[in-house]
């Protein structure tokens, strides 16, 4: 039990140049040195853990600065994968055009050829990566001594959305597939000592990528779906080690095909994870905190919604940040918010939407106002 407001956010953050100038060469397939790459992901991984601590964010990660994305390095790590996968256009961007064009032309979206699909069975590959991951986490972490630490995994589901199913007879098959596989990679997080966080778009952002032009509950059956499938994944570990992060895509666009929170809520909180991220700071989804005076959050569930805006260069007040935070207490308690972002800061490596140096003055705006908020929840208490 805590005393305060504690914070996080949801995982990826700027990478420095000097990764970002090896990692690219490897995706590119130009010559680079891998002890190079190890020891500049183990400096960097201990810088930025070091920074969050100093900056006062409670629970922190590694940045996600091995992988090229939080989803398409699956394909690193897994059989099954080859050829190029192609993104499909969102509904938001589909209605507008122009403006997607415009995206397009000065860098604002990720190219549509990206990742990969599935070519053959899907299974462990290599765990060296994850191995690496582990390692170069608990020496920063060791180093830094956090209240807390995560590390990101894809779910099956998101998996299914960027690396489109090319083998096997029905996505079910595909999905459970890949739940098994990556189950390994779940469970390795957490017997090393740190909390799963498991980044779920598939169950909010699928609906306007994967299933525009069907009917809700064609897109409500495959949440049903990925929530079984997660669930059976991470059937060997407590709820409590658990994070669940729900996006409806981490990029500035209208948004107006977003399904609403409402719709899906019930279906995500049956999954199991404890602490479940969702969007609650930017125009589309800042309203939502009200879901919950008619939506039951089960007693062991804790809601981290995002109180910064991950796609605006705007530096939100501490003020505002307090009463994002305080609206949802007053809905759900204090003892069952945690103050987080919207989404990553560095979603894809090399695409930045916030540039680096407002990134770190927004988080530092997020601990500011949680410390507000605490101020305020806990002086009731004491009144």
């Amino acid at each position: 039990m805590h005393d305060r407001i504690l914070t996080t956010h949801v995982g990826s953050l700027p990478r420095p140049d000097s990764l970002l100038a090896i990692m690219h060469a490897r995706a590119d397939g130009r010559p680079y040195d891998p002890a190079e790459l190890d020891a500049e992901l183990a400096r960097s991984v201990k810088e930025v853990v070091q920074r969050q601590v100093d900056l006062g964010i409670d629970l922190v990660s590694d940045g996600e600065f091995s992988k090229p994305s939080y989803a398409t390095y699956v394909s690193e790590r897994l059989t099954g994968f080859g050829g190029e996968g192609r993104m499909k256009t969102p509904g938001d961007l589909g209605e507008f055009r122009a403006f997607a064009e415009h995206l397009i032309k000065i860098g604002g979206v990720v190219p549509n050829s990206i990742g990969s699909c599935c070519q053959g069975p899907v299974g462990v590959k290599d765990t060296t990566a994850l191995e690496t991951d582990l390692r170069i986490m608990r020496e920063a972490v060791d180093a830094a001594k956090p209240v807390g630490a995560f590390l990101n995994a894809a779910s099956p589901g998101v998996v299914a959305i960027f690396q489109q199913n090319d083998f096997y007879s029905t996505d079910e098959e595909y999905i459970e597939a890949v739940a098994e596989a990556m189950r390994v990679e779940y469970e390795a997080i957490v017997d090393a000592g740190f909390l799963l966080q498991v980044d779920s778009p598939d169950l909010a952002m699928g609906r306007h990528f994967a299933f525009k032009g069907q009917p809700d509950e064609v897109f409500l059956k495959a949440v049903d779906r990925n929530v079984d499938a997660l669930n059976h994944a991470l059937r060997n570990i407590p709820a409590e080690k658990i994070r669940m992060h729900l996006c409806w895509g981490n990029y500035e666009g209208p948004h107006n095909h977003d399904i609403p929170l409402a719709t899906i809520a019930s279906r995500v909180l049956r999954a199991k994870p404890s602490f479940i991220l969702l969007e609650g700071a930017n125009p589309r989804h800042s309203h939502e905190f009200a879901v919950f005076e008619t939506v039951n959050l089960p007693d062991d569930k804790v809601l981290v919604p995002g109180v910064i805006d991950s796609t605006s260069n705007f530096i939100e007040h501490p003020q505002v940040v307090a009463d994002r935070i305080l609206r949802y207490a007053d809905v759900v308690g204090r003892e069952r918010v945690m103050a987080g972002s919207d989404c990553g800061f560095s979603t894809f490596s090399g695409y930045p939407t916030v540039f680096p140096d407002i990134a770190w003055r927004k988080l530092q705006s997020m601990v500011e106002g949680a410390e507000i908020a605490s101020a305020k929840l806990w002086s009731k208490v004491s009144a």
